[in-house]
């Protein structure tokens, strides 16, 4: 029997993509550096923020050098991560773009609608790949339950996304506190409803942003959502939980046994991937773009 050949290797086994990870604050120190830096897709190339003390200390677990300036940055790399508030990317994402950056962003795009389709627009007029970090969309967990969702009839659905971050500690960020659940966790659950249940054609919300929001969700193919947000309630620890009902048995996702570390290493290789063949198969800017699209209808 004459053996089978041998599997092509994957596009960035022998060359790491060299990512520049723009930030140094909780994020950026907590998820981005060390994946990006423990490969073997990506190589954190190397590290710039506003606060040179900042870079240093994210950078130096890793070896990673500490690059003087944005521009700077960019010539020692060939993608760029962004671990900032959203103004911040908002304003270097389309930079990077022009300069032919692959991107890995952060949700939401931007502060506001007209920002987040800056970003995007750099991005389709640059022809770069782009990746959105939305973190439970990496997980297998919540990839079994999307497929499960595209063969279940849903008349409706329930879902929450809580946790407590915003009444103190590390990431009561000053965007955040601003802005509220809508703009920091409204991208995640919005993304799940709008996958698992269909696209959303209308959608309202009624609460403050900042303490508790519910949102109503009117889908194309008939269903209905809810949502409840809240980033200023005292849970042991984050609740994401979406409920689908319809004629079937109740299908139901909940991220309260799942361990979010095996999120990064897929995300890392789809990103590297997707930077080595030049195309993306996560959500991208475009996707980001679209999710804010929703939010800015209920701000």
């Amino acid at each position: 029997m004459t053996p089978s050949p041998p599997s092509p290797p994957s596009p960035w086994i022998r060359r790491p993509v060299e990512v520049g990870l723009v930030g140094a604050g909780p994020w950026a120190r907590a998820m981005h550096a060390r994946v990006l830096a423990a490969g073997p897709e990506t190589r954190l190339a190397a590290v710039w923020a506003r606060r040179a003390e900042a870079a240093h200390e994210t950078a130096a677990p890793f070896g990673a050098p500490v690059a003087g300036g944005f521009e700077e940055l960019l010539d020692r790399c060939e993608a760029v991560a962004f671990a900032v508030p959203p103004a911040v990317q908002a304003e270097l994402a389309p930079l990077a773009a022009r300069r032919g950056k692959a991107l890995l962003l952060e949700k939401p795009l931007g502060p506001d609608l007209d920002a987040a389709r800056r970003v995007a627009d750099a991005v389709a007029e640059a022809g770069v790949v782009s990746q959105l970090v939305l973190t439970k969309r990496y997980h297998p967990v919540t990839r079994a339950f999307l497929a499960a969702a595209r063969d279940a009839e849903v008349s409706g659905a329930r879902s929450c996304y809580l946790h407590g971050a915003f009444l103190g500690g590390e990431f009561a960020t000053g965007w955040r506190l601003e802005q509220g659940a809508l703009l920091d966790l409204g991208p995640h659950l919005l993304d799940l409803l709008d996958a698992a249940v269909g696209p959303v054609k209308a959608i309202r919300g009624t609460g403050a942003s900042r303490t508790w929001l519910e949102l109503t969700c009117e889908h194309e193919n008939g269903a209905v959502s809810q949502a409840s947000l809240s980033g200023a309630v005292n849970v042991p620890r984050a609740v994401t939980r979406v409920e689908l009902f319809g004629a079937g048995a109740p299908l139901v996702y909940d991220t309260g046994g799942i361990d979010h570390e095996e999120c990064w290493p897929v995300l890392r290789r789809e990103f590297a991937t997707a930077v080595r063949t030049g195309v993306a198969t996560a959500p991208d800017a475009a996707r980001g773009l679209y999710l804010q699209e929703l939010i800015a209808r209920v701000a």
